[in-house]
């Protein structure tokens, strides 16, 4: 599985093709992630919490913070008290 940033967005690979991605709108310095999707032949396998850890090191990188509008991506960052250092106050 190839990991591939652009356009706002992080894309899960195989192939070439994209079987998942997550997308963010940046403002500023938030990073507001809006939506997240796995194909349903990769549920289960980790792939969706692999796609905020990428926009997690991205924010981190850019000392940038993460307003989680998508549910998806807000409960895996609740649940995962390392990734709480770039959640927006």
């Amino acid at each position: 599985m190839d990991f591939k940033h652009e356009n706002n967005k992080f894309s899960a690979l195989e192939n070439s093709e994209e079987l998942a991605f997550l997308s963010y709108i940046p403002n500023g310095g938030v990073l507001t992630v809006d939506h997240t999707e796995v194909s349903p032949k990769l549920e289960g396998q980790g792939i969706g919490k692999k796609l905020v850890a990428q926009v997690v090191d991205y924010a981190r990188s850019e000392n940038k913070t993460i307003d989680p509008q998508c549910p998806f991506a807000k409960s895996v960052i609740e649940k995962t008290p390392e990734f709480q250092d770039v959640l927006a106050k």
